[in-house]
């Protein structure tokens, strides 16, 4: 990521501190509904699917921020937007994979992105079902955490070809959305292994060596500005599908670096995103 000034390099980390008790505290919040009976589903415009356990998570989210810096923006998934004049935005996803949420699967997790003047330079991913996550701002790295255990520096992987290496995604139909059918399969053919791990559990595989690249056909501006610093920091990629490192895209690709341009030979040919859904 570029160099910041040490202003706002500490402008960030008082930011960040915030964003990972907070949005921790968002995400256990979450708990008292999964793997439960006491919640509805209730479908959205688009037919995705939420929850109360998705508002109230999102709204503490705001009560926390609007507290500690009232001048910041704040963009969520549930709730809108707020306006602020900082420059800084929060971008919330309060449960990124409500569908693994509703199912009483753990590979859901609480997004919490801070962007600044239209770059994305902190981001906090926390897995409530898994109490793991991973947390990251511009040129101090990315941290892996589990429970209690003091976070430790994680990095991608070093496996240099798709062959030796995981590739994983959210929804294999979201190809077909978009038309890019022959691009799942040329990715599942290249690769050694394909796993549906996805939504922000895969980009934390990726940042953890654990996965060498994860591929959203149809993404959100939530749904990747926590993921990018994330990656990028942990040594590794996150592009559009023509190579162009933006959280604005509407499709997403992480990779360790060394398998990129093998993974953008693949995406590249695919139909270019002509709209953009919600998953």
């Amino acid at each position: 990521m570029n160099q910041i000034s040490a202003a706002l390099a500490n402008e960030i980390a008082k930011r960040l501190e915030l964003a990972i008790s907070a949005g921790k505290e968002a995400g256990r919040l979450t708990l008292r509904y999964f793997q439960q009976d006491n919640f509805e589903v209730e479908r959205k415009s688009d037919a995705s699917p939420v929850t109360i356990a998705d508002r109230s998570a999102e709204q503490l989210l705001r009560d926390r921020i609007a507290a500690a810096f009232p001048s910041d923006n704040v963009l969520g998934e549930e709730l809108g937007t707020s306006s602020g004049s900082s420059g800084f935005t929060w971008i919330l996803d309060p449960i990124d994979g409500t569908k693994s949420f509703i199912s009483g699967v753990p590979l859901y997790g609480t997004l919490v992105g801070i962007e600044h003047e239209g770059r994305a330079l902190a981001g906090l991913v926390f897995m409530p079902g898994l109490d793991e996550g991973v947390f990251a701002s511009a040129g101090q790295g990315t941290w892996h955490f589990r429970g209690d255990i003091e976070p430790r520096r994680c990095r991608v992987s070093t496996k240099a070809r798709l062959a030796d290496g995981l590739f994983v995604t959210s929804q294999v139909d979201s190809f077909t959305k978009r038309g890019a059918e022959a691009a799942f399969e040329a990715l599942q053919t290249a690769a050694s292994i394909t796993r549906t791990w996805g939504d922000c559990y895969g980009y934390l595989l990726v940042a953890t060596g654990r996965a060498e690249v994860m591929v959203d056909p149809l993404m959100n501006v939530w749904d990747a500005a926590a993921v990018q610093p994330i990656v990028e920091e942990a040594g590794g990629t996150f592009t559009d599908w023509q190579g162009n490192p933006t959280i604005q895209a509407g499709e997403g690709v992480a990779t360790n670096g060394l398998v990129l341009e093998e993974a953008l030979s693949i995406t590249r040919r695919a139909p270019r995103l002509t709209t953009r859904a919600i998953q």
